[in-house]
């Protein structure tokens, strides 16, 4: 259902290194390479997800309430990947646990302050 997730930056540079590392440990590649937009993705036909600086040119603010879940197929992998984030400078927004049964998940807000969530379903 998602084609792809586009997050705010005020630095589309060191958004891009966070994500670059970050994307890198499931396997995504950049895509789109713009001096005003960045996205990764697993490949053709796969969600992606996109760092911008906004269009209208105002600076961009992480919206309250709003979040963006990456999906992935092991426990292990939610747990790399939320340490990764961690370790490239992004904050804890809940340690990783199993929230209900089949729901295994932690949370982080990256650089700009967008909150993430890496889940694994099952």
């Amino acid at each position: 259902m998602i084609g792809y997730v586009t997050l705010g930056t005020n630095d589309i540079d060191a958004a891009a290194a966070f994500y670059d590392q970050l994307l890198g440990t499931l396997g995504a590649r950049r895509g789109m390479n713009t001096p005003r937009v960045i996205s990764w993705s697993l490949g053709r036909g796969n969600p992606g997800v996109a760092v911008a600086k906004p269009y209208d040119g105002a600076p961009a603010t992480p919206g309250n309430g709003g979040m963006t879940a990456l999906s992935v197929d092991s426990r292990d992998k939610v747990d790399a990947f939320h340490a990764k984030a961690l370790e490239l400078g992004g904050t804890d927004e809940g340690a990783v646990a199993e929230r209900f049964k089949g729901f295994y998940a932690g949370y982080f807000r990256d650089l700009d302050g967008n909150k993430l969530c890496i889940v694994c379903m099952g």
